[in-house]
Parts: C-alpha cells; structure tokens; sequence
C-alpha cells in the first residue's frame, strides 16, 4: 500500500509539471455569468488563462492539448457537508464525489476528527463498524495533514466540532460546562481555527451536542468569529419547533459578529411542510438586516442519520454504551417505549417525522448477524419479529451495539424544487465519499452518496429547470469557498487553483437509488484537483492531489 501510495504522489508530481489547455468548451466560470465557448490553460497547480474561442497557439504550443468539445468547463465542485472522514482513510480515490466533479470535501458537523484526548480516541476505536482505522492524530489539523501524506484525490477541509469540544472538557452526560470547561473549550476552538479550520459546526439535535444551552454556543462562536470562522449549524428542529431553531442560528450570528449557515435546511415531516415561507421570510429578513445567513442542502426527500434520531436525548446521555444499558432496564426501556410513541414529544423524533415504520429504511449494521436486514424498512423487520416498531428500533440498537444506520423520508419534493433555486443556496452530499466495491458494499449508502451533485446538474438544472446551469455552478464553487472565507478556489480565474470539472450538461445523470445505491453518476469526463488530472475520460487515475485547504484563521487565530 506504501508503494502504491507513493506511486500515486509521483504521478501527480509528474503531472503537474506539465502544462494543459482545455479548448472548444463551454465556460461556465462560477461568477454565474453567461456562459461563453472558449479555453483554460494550466500550469503547476494554478489556472494559468482562459478566453473566448479556439486557444490560441501561444497558449497551447508546449501543453498538453485536450478537445472538448460538446461540454462545460467549470470550477471544481464544492460537498459543503461530507462524511468521507473514514472513507478517505482507507479509499482516498472518493470515487463517489470525483466521479461527480466533487474536489473539495467539508466535513465537521457536529463531530469533527479532532481534537482528541485519550478517551475519545479509546472510544473511538472501539465504536467503529465497517471501516477500521488506527487513531494517530491527535488535532484536527493533524488528522487533515494525515489524509493530504496519506494521498486522496479531493481537497478537504473541516469545521471544528461543538460536540467535539464539549466531549474533550465535560464528556458525553447531560451536563453545563463550568466556566473553567467553556474557557478551555474556546481555546480548543480557537487552536482548531489556528490550525485550519473553518469555523463552528454543530449537531443540535443529537445527544451530548443537544444538551448545551444557546449561551454556550454563542461562547464558542464567538472564539470562531474572532478567527473569522463561520457558524454551521444542524440545528436544534427541521420540524416541529423549525422557527425557534431559526431564530437561535440568527440570534448566534448576531451575538458572535460572524456568519452563520444551515447544514441540510428541511422542513421534516408532512404537518412542517408548510413552513417553507415562513422560514424563508425569517432568513431574507436577516440578511436584509445585515447578518449574513446561507443554506446547504441534499436534492432528495429523505434524510439518513441513525435510531438515535428516534430515541428520547435523557436516554442517551453517556454515551452510546450508557444508552445501550439503559435500554436494557425493562423500566426505563418502557419509559423510551412511552416518548418514542408521543406525538408531541419536545424532542425531534424522526420516525414520527417519517409518519410511519414503512418510511423507515435500515441502512448499515455492525453486527454481522443483522447485516441480512439491510436494505428492509423498520415496518418489515416489525413484521417479521411479530414486535412493534418501537420495541423492534430498541431491540435493533442492542442487539447492533451502535446507532444503527437509517433513513428516513421526510421531506416534501416541492419544497425540495424551490430549495433548488434559491441564491444562496448550496450543496452538501451528508454522506462519505466511498467507492462502489469492498468493504463500502458492507453496507448500504443513501444515494446522495453517489448522486447529489449530479442530480442537482441532470434533474433540477436540464430537466425541471429549476435554475439555470451559470447559477447552479456559481452555488456548487464560488458562494461556499467565498462564504467560508477561502482563497483562490471557487472560479476560473488566473492565479487561482485550478480545481476544473469538464461535464456534459446534456448527460450528467445520477443512476443512485435506494434499493441499489451504490451506482456512479455518469457525464463528468475530466476532473483536475490543483492542476493534476484525477479523472480522465470518466475513470480515477489514482493520482493523489488532494491538499488540506485551510480556512481564514490560519496561522493568525490568538491563542
């Protein structure tokens, strides 16, 4: 594997010694301006010109010329929430997103790879599933610098994680730091933002990230801010109380001085569906006032996190080891029983969201003897152990010794469409970035693993028209890096990185479903991550090019 690795390192150093034009193409450069035929030029890792019409001789004499003809040329394409944090470990090639035009990969919601103190690491190695990986970092800069030696194909950058944090100073109980612990806390977010990170992520409705008070938040944003990070947030509704946790991400922002963005905005369950103009009313109110509020999203009606999400929080606090106890308790487990039933529970319970067990799909399992349920929704393994959904998600949790892996659809197509075209507007897969084979077969991925960006360019943009191509690609590049503060990355720009996608927007098509969700999207031919060329005519080409991008605060964060 080193061998291999280095092989891969020598290719991309080999390449970028080379300079390339790309002609005869259709330029969308992510300012969200027409379109116009013409070419790019690259040199080294840096995008070197770029004009109307056929390339000149003076731009192509020397390079390596490449015709295409027929398809667009575009900045790299930005996954503004991936999970490929493990999946990069073990596959750095993230064939799912390269496939896609994916060269930027942002992690950090909620969790983040760092920091870490011994604990965390022991539990970190003894909850993992499928994909096993020894903890050799310590920092999330140092986990970030271990993919960029280790080789991967994208880029990749990540927010620092609240629950991370909060589980570094006071563990995993239902607790309020002390004064002390929140200090402490703030000079760990501000180490992580000196390192590189981009801001704040957090996680709001999963335990222990759901029992910090908004104070609390405001704290470590403010550290964030100071950095010029941003705030990120899955927050604390999608649903039921969706307005209130509005009103919390602008109240941060406002008190933190910085920006603050959703992570996958929703309105989940059928009786929130309505809510899309109210919530759209509240975020346009506070960007005309000044405070700078963005969205991300996934292009589909169903969410997948974990039985976590259907579980009441008191219960969870601990860990996932004191939850599992508990639930062992026949007392206790009767209380669960009881809330998870309750219609107007005050905690964001999913599968009440989803309206019934059939709208409930089990995706990934650690224990091999239930690896045969992948695939069935919680309905059909209620059916067939003759128990109910309820006690059959508690007895699933058990018996797995983890979260379990499930989907859950929630969302309304209509609201999806016009999330579509909104301005500020970006993208985000929620998944990893895994390749179709091997132990990513194991079990089973959400489509928008594999199809997010291309359905977003096939479905929305050529078939329903939703936005128009310039736009779209403006929203996949420019408005993430630019909102997120980073550099020379995002256009098609001399100087900049050249982070190029060439795609046909005839074709690009995702062929992902839920019953078989580990197919490639097709109609991405050519994909350059700083100026190395990691897809070519559709296949990887195993050259690892891929750099830890950092955010803002860089070097320059006060410690």
């Amino acid at each position: 594997m080193r061998i291999l690795a280095l092989a891969a390192f020598l290719l991309a150093t080999s390449a970028m010694a080379k300079p390339a034009v790309l002609t005869n193409g259709l330029i969308v450069d992510g300012s969200g301006e027409a379109p116009y035929a013409g070419w790019l030029a690259m040199d080294g890792d840096r995008i070197t010109g770029i004009g109307k019409g056929a390339a000149p001789a003076s731009v192509t004499g020397g390079a390596s010329v490449t015709d295409v003809k027929g398809q667009a040329i575009s900045p790299g394409f930005v996954n503004m929430l991936s999970w490929a944090t493990e999946s990069l470990l073990i596959d750095g090639r993230a064939q799912s997103d390269i496939r896609q035009g994916v060269t930027l990969e942002i992690m950090g919601e909620g969790t983040s790879m760092g920091p870490l103190n011994p604990e965390m690491k022991r539990l970190g190695a003894l909850r993992q599933d499928d994909i096993k990986y020894p903890i050799s970092w310590t920092t999330l800069g140092e986990y970030l610098a271990t993919l960029e030696k280790k080789g991967i194909a994208p880029n990749v950058a990540s927010f620092v994680g609240h629950t991370t944090v909060r589980v570094h100073e006071v563990g995993e109980s239902d607790v309020d730091p002390t004064p002390e612990q929140l200090a402490r806390m703030q000079g760990l977010v501000r180490a992580a933002m000196n390192e590189g990170a981009l801001g704040l992520g957090t996680s709001m409705i999963y335990a222990p990230a759901a029992y910090a008070e908004t104070p609390e938040l405001v704290a470590l944003a403010k550290a964030s801010a100071a950095c010029g990070g941003m705030y990120i947030s899955h927050m604390r509704s999608e649903g039921d109380r969706i307005e209130a946790a509005v009103d919390e991400l602008i109240a941060i922002a406002r008190e933190s001085g910085g920006p603050a963005e959703i992570w996958h905005m929703k309105m989940s369950g059928r009786k929130n569906w309505g809510k899309f103009d109210t919530i759209l009313g509240k975020i346009e109110a506070a960007r005309a006032s000044g405070i700078r509020i963005t969205a991300n999203m996934y292009n589909y009606t169903a969410g997948a996190t974990g039985l976590d999400a259907a579980m009441p929080l008191w219960v969870q606090s601990g860990g996932l080891e004191r939850w599992i106890e508990r639930l062992k308790d026949p007392a206790l487990r009767a209380r669960v029983k009881a809330e998870m039933m309750d219609e107007n529970a005050d905690w964001e319970n999913l599968a009440k969201r989803a309206g019934n067990p059939e709208n409930v799909l089990l995706l990934g399992f650690k224990n091999p003897a239930l690896k045969p349920l992948t695939g069935k929704t919680l309905g059909e393994v209620s059916r067939m152990r003759g128990t109910s959904p309820e006690d059959t998600a508690i007895d699933l949790v058990i018996e797995d010794g983890s979260r379990v892996g499930t989907a859950y659809f929630l969302m309304d197509e209509a609201n999806v469409k016009r999330q579509t075209a909104l301005p500020w507007m970006s993208f985000g897969s929620d998944a990893g970035a895994p390749s179709a084979e091997g132990v990513f077969l194991l079990s089973q991925d959400h489509p928008r693993a594999y199809g997010n960006v291309a359905r977003l360019l096939g479905k929305y943009v050529r078939e329903e028209k939703t936005t128009t191509l310039q736009d779209a690609v403006r929203r996949l590049s420019q408005l993430p890096v630019t909102n997120m503060g980073i550099k020379e990355r995002g256009l098609l720009k001399p100087g900049y990185f050249a982070d190029v996608v060439v795609f046909d927007p005839a074709t690009i098509t995702d062929h992902a479903t839920f019953a078989k969700p580990a197919q490639y999207a097709t109609g991405v031919s050519s994909v350059f991550v700083n100026g190395v060329q990691v897809l070519k005519n559709g296949e990887p080409t195993g050259a690892a090019a891929g750099r830890f991008v950092k955010g803002p605060g860089a070097g320059r964060c006060p410690a």
